[in-house]
């Protein structure tokens, strides 16, 4: 099989510690932009990338921006949000259920240029109907995953899908910038296994 991690001569162990490696290294170029400068106000941000290599999708994350994957009639959030609030549900001194009103829900534990940053990379493997969401906390702030999974599963176009969302967080308040991309398989897959 032909992939970019075989193909430039690493095994997926080593590619996934290279993107590990960028993400780090994304978090140190913000960290030394700032660096010398006369406001001291910290930059960060959330990064969540993803990178398509037929069967797989492999996850690099930073922050509370989220990656959904739909596949076979479920909605999956496959990645976990870092940020204090979730950490306390981790260890049991918080519930799902206060999280949601819990003001740590959206204090980040982890971010591209913040005190620590702490890249989460992992693979998913996809079939042909397997749909992705990429997404800021702008729009779960707003949009709850139940609804992500109901309108996912009117199987609107990717550009429909996303204008729904974005729609839907905005008549909502839209207190946080708002950021959705989403893509699915299209075209003929004879050549997909």
């Amino acid at each position: 099989m032909l992939c970019v991690h075989a193909h430039s001569g690493l095994a997926e162990g080593e590619f996934l510690t290279a993107l590990r490696a960028a993400a780090l290294d994304a978090h140190q170029a913000v960290r030394a932009a700032v660096t010398g400068r006369a406001d001291t106000r910290t930059m960060a941000t959330t990064l969540t990338l993803a990178i398509f290599v037929w069967p797989n999708m492999y996850v690099v994350q930073v922050g509370d921006s989220r990656c959904y994957l739909f596949k076979d009639g479920a909605l999956h959030q496959v990645t976990r949000d870092q940020t204090v609030g979730q950490y306390m549900v981790d260890v049991g001194a918080l519930t799902a259920e206060q999280l949601v009103h819990s003001p740590l829900n959206r204090v980040l534990s982890s971010a591209i240029g913040g005190r620590e940053a702490e890249p989460l990379v992992t693979r998913h493997e996809l079939n042909r109907t397997s749909r992705v969401l990429l997404c800021s906390d702008g729009l779960t702030k707003h949009v709850s995953n139940e609804e992500i999974a109901e309108r996912i599963k009117a199987r609107e176009s990717s550009e429909q899908f996303c204008h729904a969302l974005l729609d839907l967080a905005l008549e909502r308040g839209g207190t946080d910038n708002i950021t959705v991309l989403s893509g699915r398989l299209q075209g003929p897959v004879s050549a997909l296994p």
